[in-house]
């Protein structure tokens, strides 16, 4: 009601007169006690801002929201101030302001508030754009210096990559992807033809992404829903018949910003997940506002030409010295590319592409990073498991045991999250295929993957298939010296058994982690002791904090621990301190349980694991010297 009393009375006395009498009451509120009156300036700074004489709008009145905008505590405060600088924005025409208003951008964008980095996106980053196109600096200041940014923080990333700041600008690049169409749009070869005449065609619903805010509605920006249109009808047929040529805006996007773009995603670590989403989804959403014809001319052989995967790149001396494929430039394409459109062509085309990467990396013995960043990014979402699943079991049946075996790996990363009829009926099938393959390595690539399922299924008859097969590697005489495949086995129990269901735990791990005990004790070579040792000790470590039953501690983990000790006694005197140190905290228990009237076979972890305990175990293992390493994650299991 204030606000509109303002306005009434500005409209009625002109601009003289709202600088004289009615801002100074804005100035001397700024700092009041009340957050509530400092509310009413920020909003009053953006309601006033047409009635103001132009001077006053782009000094004084854009002084007052950038001090409140650095200083005020309040959230909602800042919002209002983003807010009303988004309407000064559109109203401002001193072009010295403009740096002046990339760095309000720059700060609204880290303000700590999320309601205040949302309020950036949906009003001042589109207001500000459009300020920007009008002054002629999209293209060249505002875009390319936000891209320079991100590769600074990229460069400064190589000891830590501050994910958060990167996601800011990414989300601001983002924001622009509209204006920027926009632009290419109005100033098109023939934009001067695009009249409205006679009945113009609908928009498809599924054209555009949803715009984070009314104001970053391409249609918004242009002018009208009809009017991008008929825009997009003449963009569509000049992409296809006319070309680019004289077209200074749309070749920007092709010949400046996309190159620099694929550059720099070559220089983004593979493993780090949130970098690889962001640039992914900025991808997508650039390849969706572009349009379907742009993504396949334009932006896809830019890709290719960097990635070289053709036919005959499945050579392997043709690739073995192909770096860029253990780069993020993989999981971006894959992702934020071939996912844009989702025809049969476009998914045979993402299929090809994940089999030529998973074939060459495996057969030029690379990493897989990149791969599993696809696999990762794209498990994420149900739509794709089938599509995954077709392009594993290429790995499944492919001649070469390399190609198996990463396939085999390649499993553990797509099971969590997947509906369990089709772990049943596709995951289960193709990993027992491969667990009685006849190169033993794919075999011992299949046991993390097993692992992940008795962690997330709950149906029976599932849970007991693999078992037995867990079992089978067990207890079958050939593997018996496979050093390598008990390592596997060891660090998945270690990995799944706090989170696996408490039968499995009971009458598999727990038994099966002491007979593998027990044969260490008997092992000659000391590397391979060691590196078994170490693994168990890490299994022994996470499952001590799981409920134990006092049977099982007296007749399974108790006696397994000894044998470590054994182990360690010998090798690792370090390790030696702290088994021993666990092994009279579970005597203690069973002893006073046993003294106590008898209970029922109540599990006594729940007094294993009480505070005092876990404090002087957690200080021991503070001494250990590896401890950091091995231990970092073994109370993080649950994820």
């Amino acid at each position: 009601m204030i606000l509109t009393g303002c306005v009434a009375f500005a409209r009625h006395v002109g601009p003289t007169r709202v600088e004289a009498e009615l801002l100074p009451q804005c100035w001397e509120q700024i700092n009041h006690k009340y957050p509530e009156r400092r509310l009413l300036v920020a909003e009053a700074c953006g309601a006033l801002a047409p009635y103001l004489p132009k001077e006053i709008r782009s000094s004084l009145v854009l002084s007052m929201l950038q001090q409140m905008l650095t200083e005020d505590k309040a959230d909602l405060v800042r919002e209002a101030v983003i807010k009303s600088l988004g309407i000064i924005m559109a109203y401002i025409d001193d072009p010295d302001k403009y740096l002046q208003g990339f760095e309000l951008q720059m700060s609204a964008l880290n303000d700590p508030s999320e309601r205040v980095i949302n309020a950036t996106h949906q009003v001042f980053l589109p207001a500000f754009a459009a300020w920007t196109t009008e002054l002629g600096k999209l293209q060249s200041h505002l875009i390319p210096t936000l891209l320079s940014n991100i590769e600074k923080i990229l460069r400064d990333g190589e000891h830590g990559l501050d994910e958060h700041k990167l996601h800011l600008h990414l989300s601001a690049m983002q924001s622009l992807i509209p204006p920027l169409f926009a632009l290419v749009l109005k100033n098109a070869p023939f934009a001067s033809k695009a009249k409205l005449q006679g009945e113009v065609p609908q928009i498809e619903v599924t054209r555009f992404p949803r715009p984070a805010s009314p104001l970053q509605d391409v249609a918004t920006i242009i002018g009208s829903r009809e009017q991008l249109s008929v825009l997009l009808q003449l963009y569509d047929n000049q992409l296809e018949h006319e070309g680019t040529t004289g077209w200074e805006n749309l070749l920007w996007v092709v010949n400046q910003l996309l190159p620099h773009l694929i550059e720099t995603v070559g220089k983004i670590n593979v493993t780090s997940t949130s970098c690889v989403h962001d640039f992914s989804r900025y991808f997508w959403r650039l390849c969706r506002t572009f349009g379907k014809i742009f993504t396949n001319t334009k932006v896809k052989p830019q890709f290719q030409e960097i990635l070289r995967l053709s036919e005959e790149a499945v050579d392997v001396s043709a690739t073995a010295g192909n770096g860029v494929l253990t780069k993020a430039t993989v999981p971006i394409y894959a992702t934020g590319v071939l996912t844009c459109y989702n025809q049969e062509e476009d998914r045979k085309l993402l299929v090809g592409f994940l089999e030529d990467v998973m074939t060459t990396l495996s057969l030029s013995h690379a990493p897989l990073d990149s791969l599993k960043a696809s696999f990762v990014e794209l498990g994420a979402n149900p739509a794709y498991h089938e599509l995954l699943l077709t392009v594993l079991w290429y790995g499944v049946v492919h001649t070469s045991a390399l190609v198996r075996c990463t396939a085999a790996r390649m499993f553990e990363l797509i099971v969590r999250g997947m509906n369990e009829a089709l772990i049943d009926k596709r995951v289960a099938p193709a990993l027992v295929t491969l667990s009685s393959d006849l190169e033993f390595s794919v075999r011992i690539a299949t046991i993390p993957a097993f692992g992940t399922i008795m962690e997330t299924v709950t149906q029976r008859e599932l849970l007991e298939r693999v078992k037995m097969q867990l079992a089978s590697f067990l207890e079958d005489p050939q593997y018996h010296d496979q050093h390598s495949l008990h390592v596997e086995i060891i660090k998945t129990f270690g990995r799944v058994g706090p989170n696996a269901e408490p039968r499995f735990r009971d009458e598999f791990v727990l038994p099966n982690l002491h007979k593998l005990a027990i044969s260490n004790n008997q092992q000659a070579i000391d590397t391979k002791r060691l590196d078994i040792a170490i693994q168990l000790f890490e299994a022994y470590s996470a499952l001590s904090c799981c409920f134990i039953s006092e049977e099982l501690m007296v007749c399974h983990f108790l006696p397994g621990l000894k044998c470590l000790r054994t182990d360690m006694e010998h090798l690792s005197p370090e390790h030696e301190v702290i088994l021993g140190s666990m092994i009279k905290e579970c005597e203690q228990k069973v002893e006073n349980r046993t003294a106590q009237e008898p209970q029922s076979s109540m599990s006594i972890a729940a007094s294993l694991v009480s505070e005092d305990t876990k404090t002087r175990f957690l200080n021991k293992m503070g001494q250990l010297s590896t401890s950091g390493a091995m231990l970092a994650n073994v109370f993080q299991r649950k994820k």
